[in-house]
């Protein structure tokens, strides 16, 4: 008999519609691996948890309503028992470590990094107290938990020019902004903080953006080479990324890179995924300066998997077969 993956997708955040895109991926992916019942559950922007039915005439649609428990069991008009988990959700509640407690306390395998790990990395501010204490060159910055912090930014703005004001706890650019008169800061303080109880503030570079893919594969942890992201608004916002009409440009392998800066890169990315406890996969951001600094931007403890992502890309360029390693990372951790 089958055993039962469990697809979880949507989350109900701002970037719930993006997640349902990845979604279709991994589920092509594991439906290529032929050896798994899939199972395909969305969690809307209500809240609610129901089943993807396919239908011949219908094609995919939303179908009864179901409850995962704490017995590991999918529950609804016929109750299935679930061996493993992939949450594909992006942002909340799948990057910020509340649906892998679920899990935890569950008892139930998944795909992914675990809580702690999750909420480290989604959280800007938190991320980059950990990048300090590791030693991992970022971007300077203050971090604001009220608008009676906001003397803290004004400094900033006065040592560097132009700041990034960003909501802490918000993925795909989302309550990200760019200020470039003083004038406007205290303005977009407050519209960060209405996404965020945190906000943080940090000197804007003028940088290539380069993409590391992060992954555990045949028992070793994988660095690809960087890939780049070319934008030429200089700011990678939502409406960039996915807007079908975004001019936004990406290369497998970044060009003209010094083999210096790609090994130091990929040095950093395994110190990160090795030191924060991450597992599985992940995607590593960085900066590089016109000056040929590189900084540590974000980590994506769920990379997205749309036909614009770089994560699978990556991999797939490196060598890695997505779908050897998907079906490997499952054997290992399936009930």
């Amino acid at each position: 008999m089958k055993k039962n993956i469990l697809l979880l997708c949507g989350g109900g955040g701002t970037e719930h519609d993006i997640s349902l895109v990845s979604s279709k991926y991994i589920e092509k992916n594991l439906k290529e691996i032929g050896i798994y019942n899939i199972i395909k559950v969305e969690i809307g922007k209500d809240k609610v948890f129901r089943k993807i039915t396919t239908d011949s005439q219908l094609g995919a649609y939303l179908g009864e309503v179901v409850e995962l428990n704490f017995k590991r069991q999918l529950v609804g008009l016929i109750t299935e028992d679930i061996h493993i988990v992939v949450p594909c959700i992006h942002g909340p509640p799948g990057e910020t470590g509340e649906i892998q407690t679920f899990f935890e306390l569950s008892g139930l395998p998944y795909i992914g990094c675990g809580p702690e790990a999750s909420l480290n990395c989604f959280n800007k501010v938190t991320s980059k107290l950990w990048f300090n204490a590791l030693e991992i060159p970022n971007t300077p910055f203050e971090f604001l938990t009220s608008m009676e912090d906001v003397a803290r930014a004004h400094k900033l703005f006065d040592q560097y020019g132009k700041l990034f004001v960003k909501a802490a706890s918000q993925g795909s650019s989302v309550g990200c902004y760019q200020v470039f008169k003083k004038s406007d800061l205290d303005s977009t303080l407050l519209e960060a903080f209405k996404y965020s109880s945190y906000v943080l503030v940090e000197k804007m570079v003028n940088a290539r953006e380069l993409e590391i893919s992060t992954y555990e594969y045949d028992g070793a942890v994988i660095t690809t080479i960087p890939g780049e992201i070319k934008c030429p608004s200089k700011f990678y916002s939502f409406e960039e990324k996915y807007d079908p009409l975004s001019k936004t440009t990406t290369e497998i392998v970044a060009p003209g890179l010094s083999l210096e800066t790609v090994e130091k890169m990929r040095s950093l990315a395994l110190k990160a995924f090795t030191h924060l406890k991450l597992r599985h996969l992940s995607r590593i951001d960085f900066f590089l300066t016109d000056e040929g600094e590189i900084f540590l931007n974000e980590i994506n403890t769920f990379p997205g998997m749309t036909p614009i992502s770089m994560f699978p890309k990556m991999m797939e360029n490196n060598g890695h077969s997505f779908n050897k390693f998907f079906k490997d990372i499952i054997a290992k951790n399936i009930l």
